[in-house]
């Protein structure tokens, strides 16, 4: 028996800029899916914005020969502006929106928003990143999206894989407490509101998707990636400063938080450390040689070790000193960040000294110079890490145990 929600379940919204060429067949497409397999109320929204092409002519005819589709006109740019207009004028229980070239496979939908209308879950995205998607597209595409996710995972300390699919919904109260804090208008729109839900306590869930690249997709994934990287940068101080009310968020929405284990001995802390840093320098091998053709030494030294610093610092503040949860976590980040600049100056120095010995070295030249100078900063990073970054005083020892003592219970 299909349950009844009450007035429109379901909205999707298709934000556009200039889609003339394949609007039509999409939105036709999506309604006749939605007609036969989604049991539950629907809406599409056209959510164009500042389009200077023909697709305004086009969204106004399909709103009119199509049930249940209507179209909004934005005269600014960018996709958070879209998405803001449609969800906040929204009469629907749960919010959705997709990609307008319909790389994924419309099958998802019925399961992305199922949890949301059950109440399960706060928001639901598709991922790219899962064992089971599959998904078509070029290497670069690829190297570029996993980077970006894993830098996201590790320095915002967030556990959603896939920030950047356009295939996402969230239940239209979550949407209400959380849009007025997204400052974010662009790409990075969504991935704000995913990093400011995850920090509140809200329960994100992920289906796997299939998914195949758009070969006709106009974005400048240059200045995309410089702009997310400028969005996290801003959500962290944010964070730290307590503008984002996560705490009151969590109050209202939140669900109940994970317990996590303490902190390993010195030994436990040497052996973890080890591990990780073994990985590390493999993954540091691996990247160099991968990016010292396009980029050449130096700049794929400082891309190598960018982000197999950021993987070690994440790695041990969890699995090393024991250390989870939000506290200190962005002092930590710029605490660590100092300490891979440090580590850089190493072994940028150490390329500096064989190119002034050898002029002409070759790349296994380099890569075994960078290799010994990357274990001694590891050693560096191992003293730096436990005596500073993740230091534990005895004031935070102290508020822990309190913090997990049952109510009622004296201290001794």
């Amino acid at each position: 028996m299909t349950p009844s929600y009450g007035g429109l379940a379901l909205e999707i919204v298709v934000p556009v800029f200039n889609e003339e060429a394949v609007l039509q067949n999409s939105i036709s497409r999506l309604a006749e899916y939605l007609t036969h397999e989604m049991p539950s109320t629907w809406k599409i929204t056209i959510a164009d914005n500042a389009s200077t092409d023909r697709t305004p002519v086009i969204a106004a005819r399909l709103s009119e020969q199509l049930p249940n589709v209507e179209y909004r006109r934005l005269e600014v740019k960018g996709r958070g502006y879209a998405l803001r207009d449609a969800w906040g004028s929204s009469e629907a229980k749960v919010l959705a929106y997709l990609d307008v070239d319909l790389s994924t496979d419309l099958a998802a939908l019925p399961p992305l928003v199922a949890p949301l209308l059950s109440g399960h879950s706060d928001i639901s995205i598709g991922t790219r990143l899962g064992q089971s998607s599959r998904v078509s597209r070029g290497p670069k595409r690829e190297f570029i999206s996993r980077s970006y996710n894993f830098l996201l995972r590790r320095t915002m300390q967030v556990r959603f894989s896939d920030a950047q699919c356009g295939f996402k919904a969230i239940r239209a109260d979550v949407a209400r407490r959380l849009l007025p804090h997204v400052e974010d208008n662009g790409w990075f729109f969504d991935t704000e509101l995913l990093i400011i839900a995850e920090r509140s306590g809200l329960r994100i869930h992920e289906i796997p998707v299939d998914w195949i690249d758009d070969p006709d997709s106009r974005v400048d994934i240059k200045q995309t990636a410089l702009d997310d990287l400028r969005g996290m940068a801003r959500v962290a101080g944010s964070l730290v400063k307590g503008s984002i009310p996560v705490q009151s968020i969590y109050a209202e929405l939140g669900r109940r938080p994970i317990v996590t284990p303490g902190r390993p001995s010195f030994f436990g802390q040497v052996i973890r450390f080890g591990l990780v840093g073994v990985v590390s320098t493999l993954a540091f091998a691996m990247l160099y040689l991968m990016l010292q053709g396009p980029f050449g030494a130096q700049e794929a030294n400082f891309l190598a070790l960018l982000l197999t610093a950021v993987g070690n610092t994440a790695a041990n503040r969890r699995f090393t000193f024991g250390i989870s949860g939000p506290t200190k976590l962005f002092t930590q980040q710029f605490q660590g960040l100092i300490v891979f600049m440090m580590a850089w100056t190493i072994t940028s120095s150490s390329l500096l000294v064989l190119h002034a010995v050898t002029l002409d070295a070759a790349p296994s030249a380099e890569l075994l110079t960078l290799t010994g100078a990357n274990v001694l900063a590891t050693l560096m990073r191992f003293v730096l890490l436990r005596l500073w970054v993740f230091r534990v005083r005895r004031s935070d020892q102290h508020s822990a145990v309190l913090a997990l003592r049952p109510a009622g219970q004296p201290a001794r």
